[in-house]
């Protein structure tokens, strides 16, 4: 079904929705020592540190992407997991010497956990880690429009998540995850900005539903996606003034790489399609959940996204200009097999 969707998706008209909901409320959570938080998986995960690098994430994906489909598949996850219970989740620390250490070891056939000497720490680290990364990588469908118009559809196994700006679109950034914010009241910023043009197609970084859609008066036109899964929300805000979304609505199915909006200024105002942002720029964030309370309560858990965004970098989806409406639109989508129907 998320195949036809998708597909369906290349032949309609981009139009604009105005649904609105309530207000995304934000907060922050007091972080905790992850041997303190490994005792609670039982329970549920009461905060994640995330501060794997990008060359980090790079290394551990071509791991399992040169090694699927042999009898010695290695697991990015597990690989990642077990360097973070090495390294206590600092990985400034990081050498691909250890990363191929752990691979040449679980390709001879040993089990992971018992080439840690922490194993509370490390099924801590399968566990949040696997919440974060799950779903972006593993088997996917690929469905493509050309430039004439033809639709090709093929199947691989790889990297299925998206940089949230479409190819050939530039942004600047920097780690700003944590800094102060003081609109409304005094905050931390829980997410990631990535100053660009207003115009700019955003894309979905991963496929999910959309859980919210409308106007925030922090983060002006907002929408926040959900994986499959439920583990987690990605939420993109400051898209543009008029017309900030590409065909969206509460309930809908999006499919990684498919256009969800256009990057704008918007926000900071209780008034709707106010511009009372300075510099034209997405907001993205990442909340996991681990337990339907955390979602909008006190515990959030949103994570550091500088890292995985350079990570991200280098898988930028196409898109076309499309007369009919005047915008860039999807030209690839990824559905995943192991989606809902």
């Amino acid at each position: 079904m998320n195949m036809k969707h998708c597909l369906r998706l290349f032949i309609s008209a981009v139009a604009a929705v105005s649904a609105l909901l309530a207000a995304l409320p934000v907060s922050s959570a007091e972080k905790t020592d992850p041997a303190d938080t490994a005792e609670k998986v039982s329970e549920y995960i009461k905060w994640v540190d995330f501060d794997v690098t990008a060359e980090a994430m790079r290394d551990a994906a071509e791991a399992d992407i040169s090694s699927f489909g042999s009898g010695t598949h290695t697991d990015w996850i597990t690989l990642l997991s077990l360097l973070g219970a090495k390294y206590g989740g600092d990985f400034s620390r990081y050498k691909k010497s250890d990363l191929d250490a752990f691979s040449s070891a679980l390709a001879e056939g040993k089990q992971a956990d018992t080439l840690t000497s922490n194993a509370k720490l490390y099924n801590y680290y399968v566990e949040a880690y696997g919440a974060i990364l799950s779903g972006m990588l593993g088997g996917y469908t690929k469905t493509e429009l050309a430039e004439d118009g033809t639709v090709s559809v093929t199947d691989g196994y790889g990297v299925r998540a998206f940089s949230p700006f479409a190819r050939g679109y530039y942004y600047s950034d920097f780690d700003d995850f944590g800094v102060s914010r003081s609109f409304g009241y005094r905050r931390r910023h829980l997410g990631h900005d990535m100053m660009g043009s207003i115009g700019t197609p955003i894309v979905a970084v991963e496929s999910g539903y959309v859980e919210a859609l409308g106007w925030n008066m922090y983060g002006g036109w907002r929408v926040g996606i959900r994986s499959f899964d439920g583990k987690r929300y990605y939420y993109y805000a400051h898209l543009r003034k008029n017309h900030p979304y590409a065909d969206l609505y509460e309930g809908k199915t999006v499919c990684a790489g498919e256009v969800i909006g256009y990057l704008g200024m918007t926000g900071y105002s209780s008034r709707e399609n106010v511009n009372n942002i300075t510099t034209p720029h997405l907001h993205y964030g990442l909340e996991i959940i681990f337990d339907p309370s955390q979602k909008d309560g006190w515990n959030q858990i949103w994570i550091d996204m500088y890292e995985l965004t350079k990570f991200l970098s280098s898988f930028k989806a196409p898109t076309f200009y499309d007369e009919a409406s005047g915008e860039r639109v999807s030209r690839v989508y990824l559905t995943y097999d192991d989606a809902p129907d």
